[in-house]
Parts: structure tokens; sequence; C-alpha cells
């Protein structure tokens, strides 16, 4: 096993639950089995997963053996860590097959596309209008706008422009857990017809967000990061679950979690943490074990300023085209 760095900047920095991004560090992992050469992507995002170092640490256990089973022990614990090792045996295992990732996953047919939402940030009324009106002639279909940042009155001036605007939008909105309870009541109230309302209070809060549910629907992101998806479905926390693989641990354990989800009643949406080019297009082969789905949180590669590799995956008319090629369907590794 050879485990290199890499850093990327992002195109612009991105505000989140846990800060303020403005590169992806991370390490890309490659193995050598069945005479072929599989790559694992390691992109760790401190608050969904371990730190750089604690990935690096696991990583460096992980490398110390040839043994698939032992190198994913060494990573237990460290999710991005495990997400890069299970991705390069994995990678590896479908090119020797001669078959594309999401049949190594379990897929039992041919899959073409994934549907794919676009995140429009936070902006005020005329500008958050026209950007949803854009990504819609762009052809998405959904859209998620970021909210919590103004005001719960701002937030609900920008919905009025979005429907104004684009009136056949499909519209989520994530609040990134910004709002107490009473301010989530509120907008639960006052957003109107959208899809759902991702995070609306800070994670986990498992047994408040069950509370809100009656009041819309309820997606949960950094919530299953932070208590797990079992917990999510047990509490009856939420309608939705946002499955993050870098934060699961893997895109094996990613389709296990979405099918354990679905099976309870609560359906999984696949998104990445502006991962780079090798994680995001497993995540697209994890979202096409579990199709039919939602609209996914695929479309990210434009968050970086560069990449590792070229995009087998690119995104047209709201959907992305899985790869039907040999393994992941990344050519390389390219490290910069």
């Amino acid at each position: 096993m050879n485990v290199e760095p890499f850093s990327l900047p992002l195109a612009d920095p991105v505000d989140t639950a846990r800060g303020t991004v403005s590169e992806r560090r991370g390490f890309l992992v490659t193995v050598e089995r069945d005479g072929e050469t599989g790559v694992g992507e390691a992109t760790p995002l401190p608050g969904w997963t371990e730190s750089r170092e604690a990935c690096r640490s696991a990583l460096e256990r992980a490398a110390a053996t040839d043994a698939r089973d032992e190198a994913l022990a060494a990573c237990e614990g460290a999710p991005a860590a495990r997400h890069g090792v299970s991705l390069a045996f994995a990678d590896a295992a479908a090119r020797a097959r001669e078959r594309p990732l999401y049949r190594q996953l379990g897929a039992d047919g041919r899959v073409e596309r994934v549907p794919v939402n676009a995140t429009v940030g936070d902006a005020d009324p005329a500008t958050t209008a026209a950007r949803v009106r854009g990504v819609l002639d762009d052809g998405f279909r959904t859209a998620k706008l970021k909210v919590g940042a103004r005001s719960l009155a701002d937030d609900i001036a920008r919905l009025d422009a979005v429907r104004a605007a684009a009136p056949d939008a499909a519209l989520r909105v994530d609040a990134n857990g910004a709002w107490d309870v009473g301010t989530a009541r509120r907008a639960l109230d006052a957003v109107g017809d959208v899809e759902y309302v991702e995070q609306p209070l800070a994670a986990p809060s498992l047994d408040e967000h069950a509370a809100l549910r009656d009041r819309g629907r309820i997606a949960l992101d950094e919530s299953v990061a932070a208590a797990g998806v079992d917990e999510v479905v047990a509490t009856d926390a939420a309608d939705v679950v946002v499955l993050k693989p870098m934060a699961l641990g893997g895109v094996d354990r990613t389709v296990d979690a979405g099918r354990r989800a679905r099976a309870a009643g609560v359906e999984p949406v696949v998104t990445t943490a502006f991962d780079a080019v090798y994680a995001r297009t497993a995540a697209v082969h994890a979202a096409a074990v579990l199709a039919p789905l939602p609209a996914c949180g695929l479309a990210t590669g434009d968050a970086l300023a560069r990449d590792l590799a070229a995009d087998p995956a690119p995104v047209a008319d709201g959907a992305i085209a899985v790869p039907q090629g040999k393994g992941n369907g990344v050519a390389g590794p390219h490290v910069e």
C-alpha cells in the first residue's frame, strides 16, 4: 500500500457548521491486488471525520500490512482513513473483475444516471433568486438554499423571491444547525412547500428533531455524523438521512447505511464534503447502488479550484452519468 498526501484549494472558501473551509487536504491510497491497481481517497474534514493527523496515523498503520481486513481494522475510529483504504481495495477488485465499482458494491443491474441538486449559498433575495433561476436554466430541477446566517424573516424573503422567479424549482433548505428550537418551529411553519428542511438544530438533538417532524420533513446531516444512522432511525429523528461516505467510513458502509435507513422508512440521500475526484466519483457509485434516489448532493466538483484527475462523471441536465468502465472510473492517480 502506498499513501501520498495532497492539497487542493477551493474555488471559494465555504462556510460550514464547523467553520470556514478554504482547502481540502488529504491522502491518496493505492494498492496492488489481483494484478490491478486500486486507488482510494482519504480526505478528512474535522467535525465530520477524524483530524488530518489522526487520518495519517491510521493510514500508516494500515500500510504496514498487505491484508485487506487487517488494513481496514487499523483504520477503525478514523472514518476518512477507512474510506480511502476500503475504496482502494474495492476499486482494485472491481477492475480485476472488469466491472464498474457500483456493481462491485452490490448493484443488481445497470444504472445510467443519478439525479443531483444544486446548492445555492447565502445571498440577498434578488441574487438568490437569480442563482436558482440560473441553475434551473442549466438543467437542474432541485436547488438547496443555505439558510440560518440571516434572520428568519430575511430567509423567508429569499424563499419568496425564489418562488416568484423560479416557480418550477424543487426547493430544499439547509440551516446547518443554526436555529434554536423556537426558531426552527417558526421556520418550518413559514417555509411553505419544500422537499425538506436539513439540519435545523445543532447536532445531534435527536429527540428535538423528532418533535419537529409534525411540522415538516426533516433531513439530518451533521446529526448522522455525530450519532450514526442507526440512532437517528431508532429515535424517529428524520424523514431523510444525508449520507457522506467520507464521514461514514467508506462507500461500502454508505450502501449498508442507506439500505438500513430505507428498510426503516427513512429516505437516504448521498452527498460529499467537497471531496476530490476519487471520493466524489465513488459516492456516485454508492448512490447508483441505492438508486432510485431523490436528487443527491454530488454536484460539488466545481467547488475545487483544481482536482487530482479528470472528472469521469460530469453533471449534465441535473444528473450525473455513472461511469460504466472498470472500477471507479477515474484515470490516474495524479497527485499535485
